[in-house]
């Protein structure tokens, strides 16, 4: 592996103020990135309590069926005995979805190592698993590279009902006959098998979307003892029992701290993240596993169609005795997190970031403090074959990104076209435009009325010419077939569709390149959260 890495234009305009200290944004976090504010929102957390022996537990419960490794038990231990963690987390995506998802671990984790040496104290690392959600049309499916175009592979069978990642039961040989595919579409390698058998594995020990997630994540981080924890876990439901009576208990107050704090953020330029009104409950009520939004309408919560209703009364008593059917929203969840873990930073996206803008206000409200926000690491990988085209073409991964592989393959096809054929074929056509002209003369003088036949007949010669036309274009095109795919080798594979690659590949087309050891290698590298974009090359 080779590290460098680039300066890419940051369009996110939160995400390039946050790291250049924007004044503008004091208001909005509690701490800015730096060395003091690790220390001081570590001495912090340790003048708290926190119930790091019953999370210690539950996260021991919920991975001991996949397998506890060496280095996982040592930061269970520690966390039990009260060290205080880097948390991060993402949806439960087929085959762990996409890039970003292994590049939000590999921060949490790094960061997490980072802070143990500076603070000289164990930080452990926590990735929260976001099995409570409930927009499966997010997680089922991934990409993957075919002949040039990418291929859009999805996992089709689904509830109609908003039932959680976590209480859908997978259709296992569905799944695993979409898994082969994806294979498939990576090609045979030295490691497909081992890596394709080990994924069929994972999911013939799963039940549901998360598990199979957590199995994979927990196989590829077991070196780096990263702790998985599915929000929606009954166990950890019940610890937060306490902490859903408070917020329902201050629940209109947290609803217009954030509608308050987000119409600041779009006075300041940066928009309406999460489109905060009064009337959220800002939780769902989940019944037999499907999630229904809470709205606090005329002292009552309801759903938005009227189906679920409750008193206040009956929502704490729910909060107390079943905290299971309670779910968390993209408010509560930063606020339970805080309240459940000793959370010494947050790793999150550009889009979380923005969210948790709005959110300091509320963790005003329960009386908690906002950790640390660290915007998790940006990450290209290229393998040997795309990094010996951009050398033979002279191109960047900047230019790439800047459509000058686009551009060029443009350019080339422009430059290869049989210009003599089009002439010839131009003055084909023109010259049966004229013959026709004077056949058609020559029927009016003869007072032959002929005219609509004489057009149709035109237009069907001119179909013929266009078509003949279109035909030599393509055998230029099969003839400069190599040439033309190496453009477009380059671009799918460092810029697909138009976006970041992270956004678009699972890791395990890297892995089938690469193999295995991919992850553990990653974690290898001197990586730290800042504002810089990585290129590896494998």
């Amino acid at each position: 592996m080779r590290l460098e890495h680039i300066e890419l234009p940051v369009n996110n305009k939160l995400l390039a103020d946050y790291w250049s200290g924007n004044e503008k944004l004091r208001s909005f976090f509690k701490y800015e990135y730096n060395d003091d504010a690790f220390q001081t929102r570590y001495n912090y957390l340790k003048s708290k309590h926190y119930y790091n022996n019953e999370l210690s537990s539950i996260i021991r419960q919920f991975m001991e069926p996949f397998g506890i490794s060496e280095k996982a038990e040592e930061n269970l231990n520690a966390l039990e005995h009260g060290s205080v963690a880097v948390v991060g987390g993402q949806q439960a995506g087929i085959l762990t979805g996409p890039l970003y998802s292994i590049h939000k671990a590999v921060s949490v984790i790094l960061l997490a190592k980072e802070q143990s040496i500076k603070l000289g104290e164990k930080i452990v690392p926590i990735f929260w698993v976001a099995g409570e959600d409930h927009d499966l049309d997010e997680i089922n499916h991934t990409y993957t590279n075919v002949n040039g175009a990418i291929k859009k592979r999805v996992y089709s069978d689904r509830s109609i009902l908003k039932t959680m990642a976590s209480t859908t039961s997978l259709q296992k040989e569905e799944l695993e006959k979409l898994i082969r595919t994806i294979f498939k579409d990576y090609g045979e390698t030295e490691y497909s098998q081992i890596l394709y058998k080990n994924c069929i594995n994972q999911l013939e020990q799963s039940e549901t979307f998360t598990e199979f997630f957590a199995r994979l994540m927990n196989e590829l981080f077991k070196t780096e003892g990263l702790l998985l924890l599915d929000a929606a876990y009954t166990p950890f439901r019940k610890l937060e029992s306490d902490f859903f009576v408070k917020m329902i208990e201050l629940n209109e107050q947290i609803a217009k701290a954030v509608v308050k704090k987000e119409q600041t953020l779009d006075r300041a330029g940066y928009g309406t993240p999460i489109l905060a009104k009064i009337d959220n409950a800002n939780l769902f009520y989940v019944q037999e596993g499907e999630r229904f939004l809470l709205e606090r309408k005329s002292n009552l919560y309801q759903d938005a169609t009227g189906f679920i209703t409750l008193t206040l009364d009956q929502l704490l008593d729910i909060a107390k005795n079943n905290p299971e059917k309670l779910s968390n929203n993209v408010v509560t969840r930063p606020l339970m997190q805080e309240m459940t873990i000793p959370v010494l930073a947050f790793v999150g996206g550009p889009g979380e970031l923005a969210y948790w803008a709005t959110l300091k206000d509320a963790f005003n409200v329960l009386d908690l403090q906002m950790p640390i926000i660290a915007p998790r690491m940006h990450i290209t990988l290229v393998e040997r074959k795309i990094e010996q085209l951009l050398s033979k073409y002279e191109l960047s991964i900047l230019d790439i990104m800047n459509g000058k592989a686009k551009y060029l393959k443009e350019q080339y096809i422009d430059s290869v076209q049989d210009a003599e054929a089009k002439l010839q074929l131009e003055g084909l056509n023109q010259m049966v435009k004229e013959q026709y002209k004077k056949l058609e003369a020559h029927l009016n003088i003869q007072q032959l009325e002929l005219q609509p036949i004489i057009e149709k007949n035109m237009k069907y010669h001119e179909l013929q010419f266009d078509y003949l036309s279109k035909k030599i274009e393509q055998r230029v095109l099969i003839k400069h077939e190599k040439t033309i795919r190496q453009f477009d080798m380059m671009q799918l594979a460092l810029y697909p569709n138009d976006s970041l690659q992270e956004r678009v590949y699972n890791p395990f087309q890297y892995m089938n390149y690469y193999g295995p050891t991919l992850i553990r290698d990653l974690c290898a590298l001197p990586l730290e959260i800042a504002n810089k974009h990585y290129v590896i090359h494998l």
